[in-house]
This record gives structure tokens, C-alpha cells and sequence, in this order.
């Protein structure tokens, strides 16, 4: 060391310098001075690294020149889906005050939501190629680029459907066609409504692989698509529009009902690899609870310190509790905050298996469907519904516990209820729907063709046929007061031997009515057709449940073996089928409810077959006032008749043949393959079928039935009183003298309501003579048909001029004319010495008939009224001619 310098020679001591060696650490405030002398070995720095050159414009400041760094860095990190560029949360304090930070967060959030409209937007596409799913479905969904580029592409698809369509040729025209859901999302607004139906087939089209996605995992995507149809309507109207929801405490939010799924499941095949997915079921309704307020978002107030903790989502049925306050560290107790909790509406349905899809020696299933939001009281117990959502399970304690080992209830949370009776409902009817019904209306004979289509399976009884059809359409339902109201429906009573097609009548009315109950008087007790009273498997409070007669509100109460009921239980529905209501007090439940249908019945006589030398009453166990109480009563009787049962059994066989199995099969493949049947063939099919032209297919009978009672409203003219004032008062006299059908001021009522039905067959806004000559001919045909056989003679030769429509004898006026046609021909050919070349042609010119011959004929039949018969179709098809003026009847051969 000797000769070398010290390097801490060249600082002076300092004085008094004292080492304390019980000090901690040494003081940094003492020699401050030294730190900032100057060192030139270090303070020289490298050439290279110095950028001299001057600062260009509009860089000048280094934190925006790092801000627009970061955000290209973060445009390519969200293209390779790498996590966002931010500074560490301890370099982000809350007490920083620089004001470039608010400016960043800002611009960061506005950079995080994309906006939905085109001309304020850079809704640009991502760089992300979202169909390579990488690994789960449900996890990939979850990552936020993929949830943002569905939202994206669902926005769009709401805005330019049937536009811009990627997987779609162009149309032909090149212009662009009107936007299918914003014209839906406008008129859902304008209602006040949530509700979006969206027609899977049009998600498919457009975007094909999401609409996969929405299949196999509904939950996530249908929220994406709940949030996207909710900006599209904050885009779409005004801020005054949501306020209104707010004002009401709540926050207007679109949810999409996904309508058209194309794979349909019974219950009884649902499995675990259906769980969490989309499946569309069908069933009845058998159970309704009532609607409770369910949790969505739940805050708790910390009773200690008054903290509020929240909100937590509650995803399942089991109780969300927090652990600890995080203001106070304590562990509860903690009360619900019920004034900024969020509840939905919530609602179960029990759905049940459809009579007629149960197979043979099976009984029908079961399962829960949970309703919420604006789904609620969409359907009532006997509906028949399809109902689309989500297959899920739930825990059940009780299930675990009756069988020793995890069991996990499963149910079905509904996004889209769709009701049978909806298929022919006035909102589903197309312009080109009543375009076609407008104009059968035209058509005079349009009420023969309705009546000819009531069950045309069925051979004969017209009368029972015009009573079905009349029913169906209904009168007017009229209110003179607040406390009393007219019933507007028809109810009927099919009465007659066994093996007639009265079971079969009320088959097809179910089949075919809008709404319909079926029941039988064996199986149905008075609770089972009224009401009953059941404890609610939620709340244990006693509740009510329709029978029957509620259920068939607004529509037809199908009850066979109507006499097979006990009279206590056939009491218990007089009020519902003259007042339409039933009246309950039981177990402290005192209230009204609804029967307003039409109850239409079939019962056999006593001792299985109708007895024509008996009274009514002792051919059935109906007492009076139940009879009264039936607007139309037919009588059914098996007559043998053998040129009638000839006709029935070659009506029947050529069903039977027509419906033949291995028939139907190859007509089938013949259709499929394009082959045209030989003119054997389609006369064997055209003479085994007995088709009438007449007959309406049933789907244009049934929107024909449903525009009918939706639109029309006839009324009865003050003229056309005295005619129905005249027949009660004739059936009233009538009735005292025998032992028939017992005629009530409810037939007058009833008179009118049949004319009314008759009236909405030709869609008329009032009832002409013709509804009237129906209404009355009905009544009196009912009235005669329940009088012993020596008394129905004397009574049809009395009321004749009613039984007998201009319709009926045209025919038989037809027959006349064209003998007296013949009668004229022969003596022009006579006249003219050629009676061989044209005594049977008539020739080309025309034959004059003085019409009082016509007249003198019809007078000798007691047929007054003929000129009904000029004026007919029948009549001018024929080739004939009236002149009014010579009163003479000219006949061209055509």
C-alpha cells in the first residue's frame, strides 16, 4: 500500500467526527452536498444514443406521443387476441391527479364499446376469424372478442335483414328490400312491448355457425343477443322512451324469442345431452302457479355498519349469501336491501305430454317450464302449447334424500310460447288469408259449402251438419246493462241410437274448433267440469283451478254420454250454459269466473235406442230445465232405408279404400316421382272418393270460421220481429197440447242467435230473410223431431210453409218448367212440320213460355213464392231467361 494514493484522501475530515455505534442507519440529510459534485468520468455519454434533431410539429408533447403508441399497440394485441396494454394498478392510484389520466380512461372506454349506428360509427369487423373455435364452446364464447364480434354481426343482422345478406344472391331488381326486424323492433316499441321474435330460419341464412351456437349454448348467446337488440333500440328512439321505464323503476331491455327452431323433441326423450341446450317441445298444460317476484340482482345492508354489499347475480334457485363485510370485516348478519334489489317475474307451468303422441299402454309425462319476464300468463291449464328454451337442471334436496344419492330435477326455462289455437288466430292471417276468404264470401252458395265441409267424412245428416256449423260461427253476445248480458253462443244436444257419428261429430269439433274442450259425462264430476279448489305447491294457500267449462272460455265444451252423468254433477252447469259463469264459494274463496262457451252434448235414450212412440221424456233422463237450455235438439234416428244404406255403405268402403295404407304409400311415391296417373286410375280414384267439389279444405274452413267471428256483427232488422213473434207464438200453443221439446222465451233468444250465425256465414253486417227462413226452420225441425210419431205428421203438415226453403223447391220448380219446356218445343215443332229434326233440340231459337203456366203449377204444390226462382243461379245456368215486362219465361239452347 505504501506509495499508492488513497482515493478517499481527496475529501476533507470532518470534524468531531463521533461513531455511534448503537445507531440504526446512517443520516442522509448530513453531506448532501456531496452527491451533486460533478464527476467527468461519468457524466460523458455516448454520441450514438443522442437524437439532436429538432422536435416536428405536432409531437411536441411526449405523453401524447406514448398515448398514441399504446393505442397501436393495442390495435395489434386485439387482432392476436393478447391482453390489453395498461400501466400496473399500483402506478394507477386513485389521488393521481394528472389530467391526461381521465383523458385515457375515457378514450379507453370509448374504444371498448362499439356503437351500432353507420354513420357515427367505425363498426369495423375484427380481424378474427370466430368459427376456429378453440377450445370449449362456452369458453370461447365467454372471451370478450368474441362476444363483441357476435354483437356485432347480430346488430348488423338487425339492420339490413334481407339486405347484405353473405350467404344470399342479390335480388334481381338491385335495390334494396325493406328491413324485416327494424319494422318489427318499431312496432314492438309502439305496443310497449320486450318481446323480438326472431325466425331462426332468416339467423341461419345469414349467419349459419352462430346460428349453432345459439342451439348448443343459448344461455350466453341469447344474453349477447338480449344486449344487441337492446342498443339497436336505444339507436332507434329517443331517450323520452326509456325514461318512461325508469320512471316505473325499470330498465327497458329486448329480449330475442327465437320462433321456428327446426328439430322438435317429445318430453319423454329428453336426455342429459340435451342439458343446456336449445330443444322445442310440445304438451297440454295441465297446472298453473301463480306469479312471484324471483331475484335477479340481490344487495344485503350490513347490520353492523349500515354498508350495502352488492349486487350479486343470482344465476340458480339456491341462496347467494356474501362472507364478510369488506367495510367493517364482519361476518353478518345481513338483511336483503329490497328497496335497490332486482326482481323479474316469475311463473311455473307444468307442461304434460299430448293425448294423442303418448304411446300405446304408456302414461303421459311431465316436466316444469319456468315463465318470466313478458311471458308470464301466456298460457292457461288445457292449452295446448309449443314451447321453445332451454333444457336445465336444478338442484332438489328432497330428491337427493328419497334416493341416497345426487339426483339433479330438471326443467325448462322458456324463451317462446306458441298456442295451437295461434296457427288460426286473427294476427296470423296473411293478406292472401283474407284475400281468399273475402272472396268465397262472394259465392251465394258459400252457406251450403260451409255446411257440406262440417265432417265430410261423415255420410248424411245435414240437419245436425247446419246445427255444428251454426254453432261454430255463433250470434252476437250482446250487454243491455252492466249486470245482465245475452249470450251469443249456440249450444246443441245430439240425442239418438248408438252408432249415428254423434261421438264422431264431437271429435271432429275438437279437431276443428279454434279452442275446444272434450270431456265425457262418465268421467267428469261437477268439480271436474266447474271448478276445484287445491293447495298451491309454492305457497300451500288454497287456489282455484278451472274444469272444463273454464277452460273452453272463448271457444266449444265437447261432453259425451251426457246422460251418463249424475244429476248432482249435470245440475252444477246450468248457470255456465245460460249466465256463462260459475259462481264459487269454497274453503273462504268467494268469486265469479268465465264459462262464455258453447256446450255442445251427445247422449243416448233410455234403453239404448230411441223410441218414436214414447214422449221426449221418457225416451231420455233430462229434466226440463236442462233441455231449455239447449238451443238446437237433434234427434238422430237409425232408420232402415234400403237405398240410404246403400248410399252409406258405398260412402264407407270408398273411404276405407281411399285411406288404405299401402294406397296412400304409393300415391305418395308416385307424387315424389313425377308421374301422372292413367285416366283409369284417376277415374277409379275420382268414382272411390266421392269428392264434391262443394267441400272447403279444412285449414281455409277454420280461417274462414276465425275471420267470421272476429269481423262480423250482424243485426237483426225491425222488420223481420213479426216473424219470430209468430212462430214462438205458434210452437208456444203447439207445446201446451203435447208432450215434445219444451219451448221457452230462451228459444226466442235463440231464433235470433241462429240467424245471426247464418248471417256470418256470407260475412253480412245484418240478417236477411234467408238467415231467418234457416234460424226458424232449425227450431221448428227440433221442435218436431222430439214429438212422438203419430204427432210429427200432423205437425209437419202444419208448419210446412217453415220446413220448406225457396232453396229446397227450386229443384222441384226446375222439374216443372222443363215439362213445360218440352210441352212448348213440341208444339213449335209441331207448327213448323219438323218435329223429328228439332222436336227434342228445341233449335237454336229460342222457346217462349208464358210464365202463369209455371205459376198455376206451383200453386197446385202450395208453392206461392216463384219469383225467388228467376233470380236464382240455378235458374240463369240452366239457359233460361225472365222478362218481366210480358211476363214470359224464354229458353235458349246454349
Amino acid at each position: 500500500m505504501d506509495g499508492e494514493a488513497n482515493p478517499l484522501d481527496q475529501y476533507e475530515p470532518v470534524d468531531n467526527e463521533v461513531v455511534d455505534e448503537e445507531d440504526e442507519g446512517e443520516d442522509l440529510m448530513e453531506n448532501m452536498e456531496r452527491d451533486y459534485q460533478p464527476q467527468p468520468h461519468l457524466d460523458n455519454y455516448d454520441p450514438e444514443g443522442l437524437d439532436d434533431e429538432e422536435v416536428e410539429d405536432g409531437v411536441e408533447d411526449a405523453a401524447a406521443a406514448r398515448l398514441a403508441a399504446e393505442e397501436e399497440l393495442n390495435r395489434r394485441d386485439a387482432r392476436q387476441m393478447r391482453p390489453r396494454r395498461t400501466l400496473p394498478d399500483f402506478m394507477m392510484a386513485d389521488e393521481d391527479d394528472d389530467p391526461r389520466r381521465e383523458d385515457f380512461n375515457r378514450r379507453r372506454k370509448r374504444r371498448a364499446s362499439i356503437d351500432i349506428a353507420p354513420s357515427e360509427t367505425h363498426d369495423i369487423p375484427l380481424d378474427l376469424d370466430i368459427e376456429e373455435v378453440k377450445g370449449r364452446l362456452t369458453e370461447w364464447i365467454a372471451q370478450e372478442q368474441v362476444a363483441t364480434e357476435i354483437k356485432r354481426r347480430f346488430r348488423h343482422f338487425l339492420r339490413n335483414y334481407p339486405n347484405d345478406n353473405p350467404n344470399a344472391q342479390p335480388p334481381a331488381g338491385g335495390g334494396r328490400q325493406p328491413e324485416t326486424y327494424m319494422e318489427r323492433i318499431r312496432a314492438m316499441a309502439k305496443d310497449n312491448k320486450r318481446s323480438l321474435e326472431l325466425e331462426y330460419s332468416h339467423w341461419a341464412e345469414f349467419q349459419p355457425t352462430l346460428s349453432i351456437w345459439v342451439a348448443d349454448a343459448p344461455r350466453q348467446m341469447l344474453e349477447y343477443m338480449d344486449e344487441a337488440a337492446t342498443e339497436v333500440v336505444e339507436k332507434v328512439f329517443s331517450e323520452q322512451f326509456f325514461d318512461m321505464w325508469r320512471a316505473y323503476g325499470e330498465e327497458y331491455q329486448v329480449h330475442v324469442r327465437l320462433v321456428g327452431l327446426p328439430i322438435s323433441d317429445s318430453l319423454r326423450d329428453l336426455r342429459n345431452y340435451h342439458l343446456n341446450c336449445l330443444v322445442r317441445v310440445a304438451g297440454v298444460v295441465t297446472r298453473r302457479t301463480g306469479v312471484f317476484p324471483q331475484l335477479r340482482l340481490i344487495k344485503y345492508d350490513c347490520i353492523k355498519c349500515g354498508y350495502v354489499l352488492g349486487p350479486f347475480a343470482m344465476h340458480t334457485e339456491t341462496e347467494v349469501k356474501p362472507n364478510a363485510c369488506p367495510s367493517c370485516q364482519s361476518k353478518g348478519p345481513f338483511m336483503v336491501n329490497s328497496s335497490e334489489t332486482v326482481y323479474r317475474d316469475y311463473q311455473k307451468l307444468t307442461l304434460q305430454e299430448s293425448p294423442g303422441s303418448v304411446p300405446a299402454g304408456r302414461l303421459p309425462r311431465h316436466k316444469e317450464v319456468i315463465l318470466t319476464h313478458d311471458l308470464i300468463d301466456c298460457a292457461r291449464p288445457g292449452e295446448e302449447i309449443e314451447v321453445t328454451g332451454m333444457y336445465v337442471y336444478g338442484y332438489d334436496a328432497s330428491l337427493n334424500i328419497k334416493n341416497s344419492f345426487p339426483v339433479f330435477s330438471t326443467h325448462i326455462e322458456a324463451n317462446f310460447v306458441s298456442k295451437r289455437e295461434d296457427i288460426y288466430s286473427m294476427h296470423a292471417l296473411t293478406d292472401d288469408d283474407k284475400a281468399r276468404v273475402l272472396e268465397l264470401s262472394r259465392d251465394p252458395r258459400i252457406g251450403q259449402r260451409i255446411i257440406k265441409s262440417m265432417a265430410p267424412s261423415i255420410y248424411g245428416h245435414e240437419y245436425i251438419k247446419t246445427a255444428l256449423a251454426l254453432s261454430l260461427m255463433g250470434g252476437v253476445e250482446k250487454s243491455p246493462s252492466p249486470a245482465y248480458r245475452l249470450r251469443g253462443d249456440i249450444n246443441v244436444l245430439l240425442l239418438g241410437d248408438p252408432g249415428v257419428a254423434k261421438s264422431q261429430f264431437l271429435k271432429y269439433l275438437e279437431k276443428t274448433a279454434p279452442r275446444a274442450v272434450y270431456t265425457t259425462g262418465k268421467g267428469a264430476s261437477a268439480v271436474g267440469l266447474t271448478a276445484a279448489v287445491q293447495r298451491d305447491p309454492i305457497t300451500k294457500e288454497w287456489t282455484l283451478e278451472g274444469g272444463a267449462l273454464v277452460l273452453a272460455d272463448k271457444g266449444v265444451c265437447l261432453i259425451d254420454e251426457f246422460d251418463k252423468m249424475n244429476d248432482q254433477d249435470r245440475v252444477s252447469i246450468h248457470e255456465a250454459m245460460e249466465q256463462q259463469s260459475i259462481s264459487i264459494s269454497k274453503a273462504g274463496i268467494v268469486t265469479q269466473l268465465q264459462a262464455r262457451c258453447a256446450v255442445i252434448a251427445a247422449a243416448n235414450p233410455v234403453g239404448g235406442r230411441y223410441d218414436p212412440s214414447r214422449t221426449l221424456a221418457e225416451n231420455v233422463e233430462l229434466s226440463d230445465p236442462i233441455l231449455s237450455r239447449f238451443d238446437v235438439l237433434a234427434v238422430v234416428r237409425d232408420i232402415v232405408d234400403p237405398v240410404n244404406d246403400e248410399k252409406l255403405a258405398t260412402f264407407v268402403v270408398a273411404n276405407h279404400i281411399k285411406s288404405h295404407p299401402v294406397r296412400v304409400a304409393r300415391e305418395q311415391e308416385a307424387r315424389e316421382a313425377g308421374l301422372q296417373p292413367s285416366e283409369e286410375e284417376e277415374a277409379a280414384a275420382a268414382a272411390a272418393s266421392h269428392l264434391d267439389p262443394d267441400i272447403l279444405p279444412q285449414d281455409l274452413l277454420r280461417k274462414y270460421v276465425t275471420y267470421a267471428k272476429q269481423n262480423c256483427r250482424p243485426t237483426l232488422q225491425e222488420a223481420d220481429y213479426d216473424r219470430i213473434l209468430r212462430l214462438y207464438a205458434a210452437l208456444r200453443q203447439e207445446g201446451a197440447l203435447t208432450h215434445g221439446m219444451p219451448v221457452a222465451v230462451r228459444h226466442l233468444e235463440s231464433v235470433v242467435r241462429m240467424s245471426e250465425a247464418s248471417a256470418r256465414m256470407h260475412l253480412r253486417d245484418y240478417v236477411a230473410d234467408h238467415d231467418i227462413n234457416v234460424a226458424i226452420k232449425m227450431m221448428v225441425q227440433s221442435f218436431i223431431g222430439s214429438q212422438k210419431f203419430t204427432v210429427q205428421q200432423t205437425l209437419e203438415r202444419k208448419f210446412s210453409r217453415y220446413l220448406t226453403l225457396p232453396q229446397d223447391y227450386h229443384s222441384l220448380l226446375m222439374s216443372l218448367l222443363r215439362q213445360a219446356l218440352r210441352g212448348a218445343q213440341r208444339e213449335q215443332a209441331m207448327a213448323s212440320g219438323e218435329q223429328q229434326t228439332r222436336g227434342s233440340a228445341g233449335g237454336k231459337q229460342g222457346v217462349k213460355i208464358a210464365a202463369r203456366i209455371l205459376e198455376d203449377k206451383a200453386r197446385e204444390l202450395e208453392i206461392s213464392d216463384v219469383a225467388s226462382l228467376y233470380s236464382s243461379a240455378m235458374f240463369r245456368n240452366s239457359g233460361f231467361a225472365y222478362d218481366n215486362v210480358a211476363n214470359v219465361i224464354t229458353y235458349t239452347h246454349t
